[in-house]
Parts: C-alpha cells; structure tokens; sequence
C-alpha cells in the first residue's frame, strides 16, 4: 500500500503547522521529501527481515539458506545464472526450487518411504508422480496351501480392469523379472527386484467451462463433440489432492485420461443393476458436466444428472440410445442424443484437456495489461460484443464517431461468437480484445458473403495499435488490411501510415481453419494471419498460429517487422519441405516483404522472409529462405538442411556434420556418416498435430543435442522454458539421494 506522504507533517504540533500555511507549504514540501526516503528505508528493513524465512524470501536469497541447512544443487542440470537477469531467474527456480529447499530436513527425516519420492517429483520438478515397488507384482509359484491366490497373480482374462490397466501404473497382474536396471542410462527394465518406479506426468489438465458443444452435421444432428473445433479429444481428470502426505497416488489424484471403464459405475436402481457415469468424474467441481436446455423435457433440471449418462464406446457412432438418455464417450470427447430426441436449444459442457503449456487461447491465469485510463467494456453474449464492437465499425457512422481512444473488450465466458467481425482504428486510437481470465472464448468466422472473402479484418490509421488475448479463432484467417497504394504514384512517394503495431498473445489462430475428428486441418493450404500492404509491428507471444502470409503490392518502405516468441508456427503439412507447406511467406513471390525476430519457437514449414534479425532457441523444420544473408543471425537453432540463412552459431545439425568433417577424411564415407548424423538430431515429436495432447512436445527418442540444445541447456523449441531437462536432472538426483541403499529408482514419464 501507498503510504501517506504527509505522514511525518501530520506528526508535528497544529502551531508549527499554522505557520507553514502561512508562508506557503515550504516545511510540508520538506517533509515529504524526507518521508519518501524513510519509506524507502522501511521497505529495505521490512524486506530484510522477510529473507529470514524461505516462504517469503527474495529468490536470489533461497541458495544462501538452502546453504545453511546443506542443500546441495544439482550441477549436472546446470550452473545457477544471474537473478536480475529474467531469463536466468526463471531457469534458478526450476535449479534451486524454493519448495524443495523449504522440505529439505522433512525429506531426510522421511528417506526409504515411497510416498516420499511422490513428493520429492512434486516439489523438484513440479510433476504430479505415482510410486510403483515393482518387486511386488513379480509372478512366483506358490505351495499349494498358501491361499494368497491375489499375490503374484497371472493374468485372467475374465477380469477386464485388470486388463485394461495393463501396462499402467495401476496395473496389479504379475510380471516376469526383467534384469535390467530400472535406471539404466541404456535401455531400462520394469518388472526388476529391486527396483522403484516413479511414473510422472508432465502434461497438464485444463479445464473449459460451460462452452458450447459442437454439433457433427455432417455425421447426424444428435451427435457432438465436446470440443467446439469438432475434434475427437480425450477428456482428462481433474486432479484432486491427496488426502495426507502419506497417501500413495490413485488415478483421482492425477491428470491422466478418463477411461471407459472407470468412468462408468453399476448402481442398484429400481431392483435393477443399470451403468451410469461414475460420480467420481461426472458432477459439479469435476472432470466433466454437460447441460442440454429443455432437455429430455420442457423445463427439465439442468444440469444432466449422472443417472441420465451411459458411458459407452462411440468410435463409429454405431450405438443405439434410449430415450431419456445419452451416450459418451470420454475417451474420444464424444456424445451421443436419442436419434428422435434432439436437443433442440443446443448443449453446453465443462471439461478438461490435456497441454504442456499456458499457450494459446486457454483458461489458465495470465497477466493482464491495458494502457492507463482505457474504457473498459465487459461482455457476456453475442448480442453484447456485437454492440461493444459497433463504435470500431466503418460501416456504422454514427457509433464510428463514438470511438474512444484507448478500450478494452473483455469476453467474461467461454462461449462460442459466431459473428463477423470488421474493426477500423483511428489515429492514435488502441483497442484490445481479450479473454477474461478463467474464460476461453471461442470466435467462430463463418463463410457470410457469397460475392467476397470473410474474414476477421482490421484496419487502422497512422499510430493505431490493435491486440488479442487470450482468444481462440478459428474458421477464416484474420487480416490486417493497409492503406491502398496508389499505382500512378511517383516510385519514391511514401505511402500512407496506417496500423502501427499488432499484438497476438495467448492466442490461438487454428492452423488449417478448422479440424476433422482425427485433428486433420480442413482447408490445410490457407493463412491463419494475413498481413496485406500494411507496415505494423507485429508481436505474437505464447500463442498457435497457422500459416502467415505477407502480401505488398508494391514494395516501396522497409519490411515490416514479425516477432514472434514462446509460440508455435504450423503451416499443417505432413511434408515439412512440400511447396505447399509455406509456414512465412508471400503469395506469388519468392520472399515476404518482412524481417523476422523468432525466439523459444517451433515453425513447423517453410520460411521465405527477406531477412532474419535474430533466431534463438527454436527449432525450423522446414527449409529456410532469406534475401540478405549478410545481416542478423541464428544461434542455438535446430535449421533444416539446404537452408540459406545468415551466419549461424551452434545450430544443429551443423555441429554434428563438423565433428564427422573432422573425424572422418573426405569421400563417399564421410558423406554416409553426415547425413546419419543429420537423421539422428532431427528433432522427432508426439504429435505434429495441433488438437492433440501432445502437440510439438519433444520425443523421449528426441536426440539429446536437441534436448539440451539450447543456450542455457534446456531444449529447443516452443517449450524451452518448461526447462524439462534440469527438471529430470534434478529430479534423478533427488531419487539416488534418498532412495535405500540396495533399491533403485528410476524415472517412467507416463505423458
């Protein structure tokens, strides 16, 4: 809180204060400039008496009383850097985490338990983990009078859970004995005698609340999926804490996939065993809900109850429905109406998705800025945005005129905007639009005109400046339109300023428009952003966008600046250097009109620019293309062979072609072992497609040169400041370290 400045001149007696109104303040003016150092100096004390304690502490003060207590850092997951550096301060935590240092003598007083090493990968790295002793499922033959007929026990394939759960961390059937090391650098084993397995969860759980369901038309009007893009995608647990720190993980406590079977739960009713949806995912503060308005009937309690949910398998939509009821599916995110009972007022869903990151449009928290004084507008429906929108419609004069010059739009739900969308900015003007945080909005672009293109278009007047965040849009592309250029103008005129920057954040423009049910693009060949003879700034940072295109006309002013960071360009194309898959680029021209600045960033696709100022920490995979070779540079970068770049500095797979170069003399031999090399660090993923829980995430089989590629020797790519590898460094450290002697512990990543 703000302290009085006239603290100090309120102390003083009423008669010296009289006199100073008479002669103008000066004794006031005085004091207040000497309350403003005081304060200074009690925060100082304030905080240096906060840096006793590791709950409140500064984070350059955590090593000093982990040295204290003997906390000793991990040196393989790398060397703490400067804290007043941003970057290194981030990377000290994920090296020296305050919580581990905090529970540093609770975790030694606790060493040999196996709830402890749950703890341990909760605290370390950050990772939710269950503890599996593996020497307890191993199969053995028993006497014929011992009755523990559950112990080592081979599988019965009457018993369907424990099928479905093999293979798990939940799996209960025995298994042979593996003689390999459970922590093995190689090839680790599983079912070893002495070995401990952590199985830890690196993806995240996301929730979506009350959004729209997305009806499949084309499939049947009684059928949905509960992602408003259309796609199948698994539904995911909602982690619920453990009840004391020395309860083991149960599948509730974890973010892991809804199965069928544990999803569906046998209850007595009217005499009669009938399935319904298991209360321990389905309810209000759960993993999943579903809302149909007048639904089986006219005024009918919302939302559904779980005695009116049938899990089922829906992959061919093959499945009759009672009526009263619906089917779903939570492996796939699909459900399923009565054929003749349609709900008619449409159906509303909160769910979970699974993603590596806070990126894209999403319900995580963020920070939120505007500029100082802006207009405020919150919203709540279509009908609301589309008035909001209005005073920035140019073909609405008389709310044009209404404009203010700096407002920002906040979307309070997760709903689905099904609207046109058409902004002018003028001069100086600043308009945001954005997500409240804890909602995900969804604008949906339809195809409205039939005699022109639709789109999300925007345009602006000298200085304007227009940003998103927080939204996901699908359906068109959206275009930043400039000034038209005038074809009879002399060659040195200067065309008129028009947008002056654009910024994208948390944001996702879905790459290919919009998904088929397996999470292929539909209109894979089409830009997510279009950036039409316009000279802005442009800033995408955290977000998902699709194909960028740069069109000018005539090229008459310097490129326009890209800048993208922590984001994910997808051009959709299965092959990364096919013409078609151009992730930057200009239409019907060899190179865009545009300098590009790319930073902790995958591009997946081809990258025709005229030239790079700066790429660090990411990763091309597709071929890059620049005009002038001789300005900025690349460091740190996984680049696709046959690039033409400017000057690289540590980028793969040069490093590895020069230790061959080296090694080997030249000739047929030497050209063998380059291109293995160049195979072997090409950077391998989970998925490469966007609607995926493991969208971009790096390949456990990933070589290690791109792992730990990066300049501060976290990975390359979108997900650098996850910083995964010291996470699983320390984290392995922290299990020799406790872990009893004869017992190893070894790492099992589960997602």
């Amino acid at each position: 809180m703000t302290k009085n400045p006239d603290r100090l001149y309120e102390l003083l007696p009423v008669i010296y204060r009289q006199r100073d109104v008479t002669q103008g303040y000066p004794l006031q003016a005085l004091l207040r400039v000497i309350a403003e150092q005081v304060n200074v100096v009690e925060a100082d004390m304030d905080q240096l008496y906060e840096n006793w304690f590791i709950e409140t502490c500064q984070d350059w003060v955590v090593p000093y009383i982990g040295d204290l207590i003997g906390y000793q850092p991990v040196h393989e997951a790398g060397e703490p850097g400067a804290i007043h550096i941003m970057a290194d301060g981030r990377r000290q935590k994920i090296l020296i985490p305050r919580q581990e240092v905090a529970n540093t003598i609770r975790y030694r007083r606790r060493k040999g338990t196996l709830a402890l090493l749950e703890l341990l990968a909760h605290d370390v790295a950050g990772w939710p983990a269950r503890a599996v002793e593996f020497y307890r499922l191993l199969g053995r033959t028993q006497r014929l009078n011992h009755f523990r007929l559950a112990h080592g026990r081979t599988a019965d394939l009457r018993l369907g859970e424990a099928l479905d759960l093999l293979g798990t961390p939940f799996t209960e059937l025995a298994h042979t004995v593996d003689v390999r090391r459970i922590n093995s650098p190689r090839r680790s084993g599983r079912a070893t005698i002495n070995g401990v397995g952590l199985f830890v969860w690196r993806l995240k759980s996301y929730s979506v609340t009350e959004t729209p369901a997305y009806c499949l038309e084309q499939v049947g009007p009684h059928v949905y999926t509960f992602s408003a893009l259309g796609n199948d995608t698994p539904l995911y647990n909602r982690p619920q804490p453990e009840p004391e720190p020395t309860h083991i993980a149960e599948p509730l406590n974890l973010p892991i996939p809804i199965r069928r079977r544990p999803f569906a739960e046998r209850v007595e009713h009217d005499g009669k065993t009938v399935t319904q949806a298991s209360a321990d995912y389905y309810g209000a503060g759960k993993s999943l809900l579903i809302w149909a308005t007048d639904w089986p009937r006219k005024g009918a309690e919302q939302p559904l109850k779980n005695s009116q949910i049938i899990p089922a398998d829906l992959s061919d939509w093959q499945y009759t429905v009672p009526r009263n009821f619906i089917a779903v599916d939570p492996e796939l995110g699909r459900i399923l109406f009565p054929a003749n009972q349609l709900p008619k007022q449409g159906v509303r869903v909160s769910y979970h998705y699974a993603f590596s990151a806070d990126m894209g449009g999403g319900e995580y928290p963020r920070t939120l800025s505007q500029p100082a004084g802006a207009v405020l507008y919150q919203v709540h429906g279509k009908d609301e945005l589309q008035k909001a929108l209005a005073a920035w419609d140019e073909h609405n004069p008389a709310a044009f005129d209404q404009q203010p010059e700096q407002a920002v739009i906040e979307i309070m739900d997760s709903g689905v905007y099904t609207l046109p969308i058409r902004i002018h900015l003028k001069a100086e003007h600043d308009l945001q639009l954005r997500a409240a945080n804890g909602t995900r909005p969804v604008i949906r672009l339809l195809d409205y005109m039939a005699d022109r293109p639709d789109a999300f278009t925007v345009t602006g007047e000298a200085g304007s400046r227009f940003t998103l965040d927080g939204l996901l849009i699908n359906g068109r592309s959206l275009q930043i339109l400039g000034p038209e250029i005038d074809p009879e103008a002399p060659p040195d005129a200067h065309p008129p300023e028009d947008l002056c920057r654009l910024t994208i954040r948390h944001t996702t423009l879905v790459p290919g428009w919009m998904l088929d049910n397996n999470c292929e693009p539909r209109r894979p060949n089409e830009p997510s952003l279009e950036l039409i003879n316009t000279g802005a700034h442009v800033h995408i940072e955290r977000s998902i966008v699709g194909t960028i295109q740069v069109t000018a006309d005539q090229v008459r002013t310097d490129p326009i600046t890209i800048h993208l960071s922590d984001s994910i360009l997808d051009a959709t194309g299965n092959d990364c250097d096919s013409p078609a898959c151009e992730a930057l680029g200009a239409p019907g021209w060899p190179l865009a009109h545009a300098m590009l600045t790319i930073e902790r960033s995958t591009v997946f696709g081809k990258i025709f620019v005229h030239a790079i100022d700066l790429a660090e920490n990411s990763i091309f995979m597709g071929r890059v293309r620049v005009g002038r070779r001789q300005r900025g540079c690349m460091r740190f970068c996984y680049v696709a062979p046959h690039s033409r770049t400017p000057r690289r500095y540590q980028c793969q797979p040069d490093m590895v072609e020069q230790v061959v170069a080296a090694e080997i003399p030249e000739g047929a031999e030497q050209d063998q072992a380059r291109e293995r090399q160049a195979l072997r660090v090409r950077p391998q993923f989970n998925s490469t497609r966007y609607g995926t829980p493991t969208y971009c995430q790096l390949a456990l089989t990933c070589a290690p040169e791109i792992r730990r590629g990066a300049d501060d020797e976290s990975e390359m790519g979108v997900f650098h400041d996850l910083y995964q590898p010291q996470r699983e460094a320390n984290l392995r450290a922290r299990l020799d370290e406790f872990t009893p002697a004869g017992m190893d512990a070894g790492i099992i990543f589960a997602s």
